[in-house]
């Protein structure tokens, strides 16, 4: 089995699939911004604050690859992690990409209580559109796309697992 890398914009569920998913599958899960701060010692609003984006986007590059060496996992992402082609490139090279995505007002329902984010600081409805519009077409390089709107945890899993084996048997992977 390859890596199974989930992208996708902030608060589609990257995070809660992938353990769900890795737990079904029998594979580890691993989650690229927690690794972050592992390596850092510091929480990812504390490494923004301190040093920038940039230092934080070079920081998720090096361990991105670092950890897709280590598989077969399920692999989560930060929502800016394809922002960078070497990161798409080095997703594409070591493992089966699928995207969640979910409806805008699906995401500033989900969103509009977490602090945890410092892209979502200055109001989240209006940080959600702004970074939609930017980031759109950003996670489209995936060959599997899931929609994440309204669906049970387990509905979203089994729709992953069934398309990549379709993938696998089409030869998209």
């Amino acid at each position: 089995m390859k890596n199974l890398i989930l992208v996708g914009f902030m608060g589609t569920g990257k995070t809660t699939v992938g353990v769900a998913l890795a737990d079904s599958l029998g594979i580890a899960h691993h989650d690229l911004d927690a690794a972050i701060i592992e390596k850092e010692g510091c929480s990812i609003p504390e490494l923004f604050a301190r040093h920038g984006e940039t230092y934080f986007r070079d920081a998720e590059s090096r361990l991105l690859s670092q950890l897709l060496d280590d598989g077969p996992q399920v692999l989560t992402t930060g929502g800016g992690a394809v922002l960078r082609k070497q990161n798409v490139e080095i997703m594409l090279a070591k493992g089966t990409v699928i995207a969640l995505y979910a409806s805008e007002e699906e995401l500033i329902r989900r969103l509009e209580n977490d602090t945890s984010r410092p892209l979502l600081s200055g109001g989240v409805a209006e940080r959600v559109k702004t970074l939609m519009a930017e980031r759109a077409g950003a996670y489209d390089f995936a060959p599997i796309q899931v929609d994440t709107t309204g669906k049970s945890l387990e509905a979203i899993v089994d729709e992953i697992k069934a398309q990549v084996v379709e993938s696998a048997k089409d030869g998209k992977q």
